[in-house]
């Protein structure tokens, strides 16, 4: 299990960027003001508000991605098979609000907690998985979903 991380209230996906101003991939390197995160070795993202002034009027046209995560890194920080975030067929996949920036995949993950009445504090750790897999003690919280999933939560 590991932390559910903050979602991405506060940042842009640079590949949207750097797709609507036309600039190189390392750009943002050069931009000493701006300010990134980079998920898994594998998205990048940087914050609102901190593109070069030249630039900043591509936020306008930027997608807000408040609550959601990519769902490879969802689905490793929840340790589930990202699967349930990928086909139809999974019995969770409705449950959960996805959105396709460029090519990235984003799943809500603050909306489906919010639905649920799940509680997750910022140093929580957050387990969701079938009730026969999950590690419940007694130091946490259990949240039981339907279709035998559960939510475990660890503060």
């Amino acid at each position: 299990m590991s932390n559910l991380p903050n979602t991405l209230n506060s940042y842009w996906l640079w590949r949207e960027i750097s797709s609507k101003l036309g600039v190189s991939n390392p750009a943002y390197k050069y931009w000493s003001e701006t300010r990134n995160l980079k998920l898994n070795n594998k998205y990048l993202f940087i914050e609102k508000n901190t593109l070069p002034q030249k630039h900043q009027h591509v936020e306008q046209i930027l997608t807000d991605l408040s609550g959601h995560l990519p769902i490879k890194y969802a689905s490793d920080r929840l340790h589930v098979n990202e699967h349930i975030f990928s086909y139809d067929k999974m019995r969770l996949h409705k449950e959960f609000e996805y959105k396709f920036v460029e090519d990235v995949k984003f799943v809500n993950i603050k909306k489906f907690f919010t639905e649920f009445g799940i509680k997750v504090g910022r140093n929580s750790i957050v387990q969701l998985g079938k009730m026969k897999d999950l590690d419940i003690g007694p130091d946490c919280t259990f949240y039981n979903l339907k279709n035998d999933y559960g939510v475990v939560v660890y503060e």
